[in-house]
């Protein structure tokens, strides 16, 4: 089967096939009308895809992988290049049968086959209309159905609320386009070159960053506006969530871009002053940072004490001021912060030291004796 190597709105983009094929059209509202008037081949060869859903009007180029797509592209090749195409239900089924599709596709035609230089074979098809599979006849060589059209109810092209919708699609694809690095700029030439109102929406779907069984459900609304209408909730959910992650990741890169910036200022500040003799610079300061921890400061004192600190490594370490601020922070480290001994208030105990260290003094002893708060004199 063709496993799909589509674009989505993380890689959406106008290119070339290779260096020889020419540049994909867009549809034209000429094109589209031709395209629906075509007849619908009553039987046709069904081409389950893996991991995506072709939409009307849409590009794509599908990698034939089983030997049963290898098989039916080279006979449609060959024949009318007309093939329906359905998403399967689970893309881990390696043959799926009836029960493993779904009944409801778009016709497509085959554009060109490539070989590529691994062996694989690429195969870039349109999609044209919406059908229904009607009945299976045969699963071998190749799957084999009768089909009948999808009914497609199309609004009027001058309703005010479709065009009003249409508008919503083109300004959100662009914002989508403008915030997502992912995706070419060029992406936005094809949004706003599309001339058809239902080849955009089918466009956008097709290209919208979903799963196969949301974009299965978006194909098969029947009524044209409400698939618009759905396809632009999805837009929105999609914009909303690119939003959040440029919000998040430019958060992050200024955090870093700060981080760096400090980084690499601090090593040129550094290398400045260990070309002007600050050799034992780097040491002074950790064995401070060292002691500091040890510190019971509280949140003021030991913001204080980073401040200085930051300061000191500012300094030319052969300029005055160095040494009185390093003299400072040595000070404020000798400090006993919030460390208490336990005192002994005994002034009998006081008197008799006083009495055998320094005999004699009665005037010294006896101040001590009025400022204890203890007169001892008869």
């Amino acid at each position: 089967m063709g496993d799909s190597k589509f674009s989505n709105f993380d890689n959406m983009s106008l290119q070339s096939i290779d260096e020889e094929s020419e540049l994909i059209p867009l549809l034209t509202p000429e094109d589209e009308e031709h395209m629906n008037n075509e007849e619908l081949p009553e039987t046709l060869p069904i081409l389950p895809l893996r991991n995506t859903v072709l939409f009307p009007g849409v590009v794509i180029p599908i990698t034939a992988g089983r030997d049963k797509s290898i098989n039916l592209i080279k006979d449609a090749n060959n024949g009318s290049k007309v093939i329906g195409v359905v998403s399967q239900k689970d893309e881990e089924t390696e043959n799926p049968g009836v029960s493993d599709i779904n009944t409801l596709g778009t016709v497509a035609r085959i554009l060109r086959v490539l070989q590529m230089p691994d062996g694989n074979t690429t195969v870039i098809i349109q999609g044209k209309k919406r059908f229904e599979i009607a009945e299976v006849l045969t699963e071998q060589p190749y799957m084999t159905a009768t089909v009948r059209e999808a009914e497609e109810i199309r609004p009027d092209q001058t309703s005010k609320e479709f065009l009003a919708i249409i508008e919503s699609i083109k300004d959100l694809a662009l914002k989508i386009i403008r915030d997502n690095p992912n995706i070419p700029s060029e992406a936005s030439f094809a949004i706003k070159n599309i001339q058809s109102n239902s080849f955009l929406i089918n466009f956008v779907s097709s290209n919208l960053n979903l799963d196969v069984k949301d974009k299965q459900d978006l194909l098969e609304i029947a009524n044209l506006q409400d698939r618009a209408l759905a396809t632009l909730k999805y837009m929105n959910v999609e914009l909303q969530k690119l939003e959040l992650k440029n919000d998040i990741q430019s958060k992050v890169r200024s955090d870093l871009d700060q981080q760096q910036r400090e980084y690499f200022l601090h090593q040129q500040m550094k290398t400045i002053q260990e070309e002007l003799g600050g050799g034992s610079y780097d040491e002074e300061i950790d064995e401070m940072r060292i002691r500091a921890k040890k510190k019971k400061w509280n949140k003021k004192v030991k913001e204080h004490f980073e401040k200085e600190l930051a300061k000191i490594q500012r300094m030319n370490p052969q300029v005055a001021e160095y040494s009185i601020q390093r003299n400072y922070l040595d000070l404020f480290l000798d400090l006993p912060w919030n460390e208490f001994s336990k005192d002994k208030f005994d002034l009998k105990r006081a008197e008799k030291i006083l009495d055998r260290d320094h005999y004699g003094l009665e005037d010294v002893k006896e101040d001590h004796r009025i400022f204890g708060g203890s007169d001892t004199s008869k």
